[in-house]
């Protein structure tokens, strides 16, 4: 594997030949029903963990990879973007997989499937742990015994993200190519016969207004490993891979490391300011913004893990969550449907 094919570029990794993986902020849902999916607040900031060799814990030197700050039981998500090529990508969760809920092993795997597929898979909310829904991605610290590291190993040791990504082998590779070169060719035909036809336009998952910030319910102590744990409930699917298993390479193309910083450590460490605390959820339903709703009825979704499903929320362990919750109205759930079809340093890889 080629190290140096993952890289940041503001606030987006990138992985091998042109997959963009963004780490999105967002509203945290509460704990109990099946919710829209929620809205996009920025990005989180990402700096490679080698750019700071004084100030990084050592194992983290080890490990490689990149940095972002995040506040005790903030929620984020996955976006998925970049090149068109097919690609799986794994997503470890304190190296346990968040799609299958096994031990990670850097291997694909179809059984059960241990990626998603890329661009199919648009984005990941959490962890796929219900028939056609999934458990926010909620951070938490490790140590506690609420992480889904801690709940499905009996152990907190690793902490994070991981992301490894795989692209087609060889001669997959080339028929896709030469599938898409053909499809391009009919299709300027058809819209040199047709000009007046418009393109479908997309909606885009994304970022509304900045809204007012709710403080952060406490902290984890100072220089703590934060891991993540499950959130509520979101109605999304992991889509199944319909391609043969021998289509992939068996090498990855690149892989990453996320470490999550509390924004104390980010302070010290980078001595940048931390972005500002999560959004007020309930004033941000109050304000009339939108939730969304994907909807995409070729998908075939994966079969949930039994072991995420038997992953308890961070409420039962951290405490109840006393932000006040205000459902959207039906005129705020916008409808989505499926995407469309110079980077910068490479970031050190380690042994992890």
């Amino acid at each position: 594997m080629a190290a140096d094919k993952a890289r940041i570029e503001g606030d987006t990794l990138l992985l091998g030949d042109g997959v963009r993986v963004r780490f999105v902020r967002t509203l945290r849902l509460p704990e109990t029903g099946t919710h829209r999916l929620p809205p996009g607040l920025g990005t989180f900031p990402l700096r490679r963990v080698e750019d700071h060799p004084d100030t990084v814990p050592e194992q983290w030197l080890a490990k490689g990879g990149v940095m972002l700050p995040v506040y005790l039981r903030e929620a984020m998500w996955l976006s998925f973007a970049g090149s068109p090529e097919p690609t799986a990508l794994q997503i470890g969760v304190g190296k346990v997989c968040a799609v299958s809920g096994k031990k990670w092993t850097g291997k694909l795997s179809r059984r059960p499937q241990n990626y998603v597929v890329l661009p199919r898979q648009p984005w990941l909310d959490g962890i796929n742990s219900g028939k056609g829904t999934v458990r926010q991605f909620v951070a938490v610290p490790l140590g506690m015994g609420a992480t889904v590291e801690g709940q499905v190993t009996g152990e907190e040791t690793v902490g994070g993200l991981q992301l490894q990504a795989f692209p087609l082998a060889p001669k997959p590779r080339a028929a896709w190519r030469e599938e898409q070169r053909r499809l391009a060719e009919e299709r300027a035909r058809f819209l040199a016969a047709h000009p007046q036809q418009p393109g479908a336009a997309m909606m885009a998952y994304g970022a509304p207004p900045p809204m007012p910030m709710a403080a952060p319910a406490g902290a984890p102590p100072a220089g703590a490993a934060m891991g993540i744990g499950a959130g509520g409930t979101m109605r999304q699917e992991v889509y199944q891979d319909d391609r043969p298993a021998r289509d992939w390479s068996d090498t990855a193309d690149a892989r990453v490391f996320v470490h999550l910083v509390t924004p104390p450590e980010w302070r010290r460490i980078t001595g940048e300011e931390p972005p500002p605390s999560p959004a007020d959820r309930a004033a941000y339903t109050r304000a009339g913004l939108p939730w969304y709703d994907y909807d995409d009825p070729e998908g075939t979704d994966l079969a949930p893990s039994d072991a995420l499903a038997d992953v308890k929320p961070v409420g039962e362990w951290l405490g109840d969550d006393l932000d006040p919750w205000t459902p959207p109205a039906p005129h705020q759930v916008k409808p989505l449907g499926p995407p469309p079809p110079p980077p910068g340093a490479p970031i050190a890889d380690g042994d992890w």
